[in-house]
């Protein structure tokens, strides 16, 4: 079908410029019927402003939706992706790549359900998630038209957006407090990139982290909390039951309060060029140090050994945008497996930006005090050790007796 055909497009809409100026440029440039979806992925804000101004823009009640996919999102994609350790090149937690592929579906099941034949999105020709939605699409509905606007308009400056705006009666609206810098913020994270961050040898501003206090300026007295496990997965924080984004929002609480989980890195994107950005997540730091600790008394050494070697791929698949692909899955089968016995509770000691393990305890604990312990035991012969040494430097014992 060619793009000029489509009948019916949905835009992932978030009511602000850039995606208002896409929602009437699809309108002048594709003549089409345009369906707005905004997810809420807890980004903080209140949504009911983007209904208001597709209203605005002339879009129907009926082809206005607003999910809230908080619970989905923490359940059914940050919480295997922490299964698995996930760190793309040694620090960045993976927070924007991760809700891509959960907007990209459930874009698609409303385009499915309002017979669409396109959908939209307003992610720029530079960056990596244009790459994370279209590949979530076609992964979901291959037959429907992708409209990428930033790589077919001219509007590559944000005078000329502004310019767009004010032709076309759009309302620009600034809201107070509004970040400067460019932002992509949900459950887990939040992230800034753009202005003084263009520089990778200049600090950032204190006054550009959102969430967190710095740790200079955290309480002095240190925060001990307590994190449960089943199967892998948080389930209570300091002994009270909570829902996965109930958790989250707690974990993300007690992080920020602490300066924990700000990070500034240079990364290497999926189209090719570097970017520095600068990334708050609290709460996912806090779950990644817990969760290995969990993990060092409940995974045989092998198993968790193997783990850490399949990690590097698996958060490169989340990175690039392949959630969906078969390699991700398979990958996923084999750590889900890993985590059956990944059963117990988590001491954690919070303090200015820092965080501790201080205890650990598990029902299917593989922690043996009788063989570990330095003092007198009776189940470990240290004669055995001997053999065991000598046959592991066979090789090299060989090796010189040939010389």
């Amino acid at each position: 079908m060619s793009k000029k055909q489509v009948k019916k497009v949905v835009l992932a809409y978030s009511g602000g410029l850039d995606t208002s100026i896409i929602l009437k440029w699809l309108q002048d440039e594709y003549k089409c019927e345009v369906v707005t979806f905004t997810a809420d992925v807890g980004q903080g804000e209140e949504l009911e402003p983007a209904r208001l101004k597709a209203l605005e823009l002339g879009i129907k009640p009926e082809n206005i939706f607003i999910e809230d996919l908080r619970e989905e999102f923490v359940k059914d994609f940050v919480f295997p992706m922490f299964r698995a350790n996930a760190i793309y090149e040694g620090e960045y937690l993976l927070g924007t790549s991760i809700a891509r592929p959960l907007i990209a579906k459930k874009q698609v099941e409303i385009a499915n359900r309002v017979g669409a034949d396109g959908v939209a999105h307003g992610a720029t020709g530079k960056g990596n998630d244009q790459v994370r939605f279209e590949i979530g699409y076609l992964s979901q509905n291959p037959n429907l038209t992708i409209i990428a606007p930033w790589r077919e308009w001219d509007l590559n400056s944000r005078e000329k957006l502004l310019s767009y705006a004010k032709k076309h009666g759009i309302k620009i609206e600034q809201k107070k407090g509004k970040s400067p810098y460019s932002m992509d913020a949900n459950l887990l994270h939040i992230s800034y990139e753009g202005l003084i961050l263009e520089d990778p040898n200049r600090e950032p501003e204190e006054s550009m982290w959102r969430w967190s206090v710095s740790p200079e300026n955290a309480p002095d007295t240190p925060q001990y909390i307590e994190i449960e496990y089943k199967n892998g997965d948080p389930v209570a924080v300091n002994g009270e039951k909570l829902s996965p984004a109930q958790i989250l929002t707690k974990l993300n609480t007690l992080g920020n309060k602490h300066g924990i989980g700000r990070i500034d890195i240079v990364e290497n994107r999926y189209v090719g060029m570097k970017a520095r950005g600068c990334y708050e997540t609290p709460g996912g730091t806090i779950m990644l140090k817990a969760h290995r600790a969990i993990e060092s008394i409940t995974l045989d050494r092998e198993a968790a050994h193997l783990k850490d070697e399949l990690m590097p791929k698996y958060a490169k698949l989340i990175y690039n945008g392949f959630w969906f692909s078969p390699e991700r899955e398979m990958l996923q089968a084999a750590i889900d497996k890993s985590q059956e016995n990944v059963n117990g509770v988590v001491k954690l000691k919070l303090y200015k930006g820092n965080i501790m393990v201080v205890g650990r305890k598990s029902p299917n604990s593989l922690f043996s005090e009788e063989f570990s312990t330095f003092e007198e035991d009776e189940v470990y012969n240290q004669k055995d050790a001997e053999g065991f040494i000598k046959l592991n430097a066979l090789r090299f014992i060989i090796n010189k007796n040939k010389k």
